[in-house]
């Protein structure tokens, strides 16, 4: 039986989830959104039936529809309190990143669905990715040796049509600046590759060329793992005049793993002492070429939900990853605005922490 799905967002990112719940032959049962154009819009792309219900109120949704497992696409800032809500009503949940804005928030998600036994997801797909995969497997397999530093580079385009689009884009209450949006879901493979426990943050941010939104266009940063590793991390959305790379590398004693593309699709570089494969062979076999910056990982994240619903496991990207990636772009925008190193972990942070940090 395949299980009761909704989407709360119908905006940008939602087609990949609508698709993938598809794919995964969910009972796509509902629709919501504030603006019922957008929810129409989604009926059309797909083809869905008319037996798919629109609502503009997600409680009304709850309420009637009862899902078991539902999208959360909405706004950044209102994640966090319709995830309460739909936990509250017993609903698993796949949640866009960032799972909130408020480290305060993402507690409180995490500890509701383990009272309520609820799966929870943070939505980085590109853990799925196969490139992504292959360079885990060679971390878990200890192929690297000494873990030594690893960098994540996001070097994109947002113009001034992207936040016009969705005023609540680069607001500190809805959203946060280019760390936070766009380069999170590297970020997150940063830290999951080095180890995951981080003991230092040092970071810059600064607004260079978005004077319309109220967050960072750039930000820089130097984190200190506890395995005595390090990371660097440069994200930016003023790269002219297009979205040019996001890559990922991880440099240990025994190995260099170099992956690129527009999102961490394609293995560029594969170099291990133990010379147990053919580095041209495994850049041709673990190569995607998405047609977006998205890329191919919603369909394999919520087959992986799905299977962890039904067998009563963790998924593969739980919420506490998802916190331990908010955690580490809230230590960077810290940092920058006290001028000083920040140690982890961070118990208390928020967006709101830092309104009115760029304001001329």
């Amino acid at each position: 039986m395949s299980l009761k799905y909704a989407i709360i967002g119908c905006g940008r990112i939602s087609p990949n989830h609508v698709a993938a719940a598809i794919e995964n032959n969910l009972n796509i049962v509902a629709l919501c959104d504030v603006d019922e154009s957008k929810m129409d819009a989604t009926i059309s792309m797909f083809e869905l039936p008319e037996t798919v219900k629109k609502y503009t109120d997600y409680k009304e949704m709850l309420q009637q529809e009862s899902p078991e497992l539902i999208g959360i696409c909405t706004e950044s800032g209102k994640h966090a309190q319709i995830a309460l809500d739909c936990i509250e009503h017993g609903s698993n949940l796949i949640i866009e990143k960032p799972i909130a804005l408020s480290l305060e928030e993402a507690d409180q998600i995490i500890a509701l669905a383990k009272e309520k036994n609820v799966k929870v997801s943070a939505c980085h797909q590109n853990r799925f990715n196969k490139s992504v995969q292959k360079m885990r497997e060679a971390v878990e397999e200890g192929r690297f040796g000494r873990l030594l530093h690893g960098t994540a580079h996001i070097r994109w385009n947002r113009g001034e049509d992207y936040y016009t689009q969705a005023p609540w884009r680069g607001t500190w209450e809805q959203d946060g600046g280019a760390l936070m949006n766009q380069c999170i879901h590297n970020i997150d493979l940063l830290r999951w590759m080095m180890g995951d426990e981080i003991v230092e943050v040092v970071g810059m941010t600064d607004n260079l060329m978005h004077g319309f939104i109220e967050a960072e266009d750039l930000g820089m940063a130097l984190v200190r793992f506890k395995n005595g590793s390090y990371g660097i991390i440069e994200g930016t959305t003023n790269i002219f005049p297009k979205n040019l790379e996001e890559t990922l590398y991880v440099f240990g004693e025994e190995g260099t793993v170099k992956i690129g593309g527009k999102s961490v699709n394609i293995i560029e570089e594969w170099m291990f002492a133990d010379d147990k494969d053919n580095s041209e062979e495994v850049k041709a076999k673990y190569y995607e070429n998405p047609p977006s910056v998205y890329g191919f990982g919603h369909n394999p994240l919520y087959t992986d939900v799905i299977e962890a619903i039904k067998n009563d496991r963790d998924p593969y990207v739980t919420a506490v990853d998802g916190r331990n990636a908010l955690e580490l772009v809230l230590a960077i925008y810290k940092s920058a605005a006290e001028g000083k190193s920040v140690k982890l972990p961070l118990e208390k942070c928020s967006t709101m922490d830092f309104a009115g940090r760029f304001s001329k």
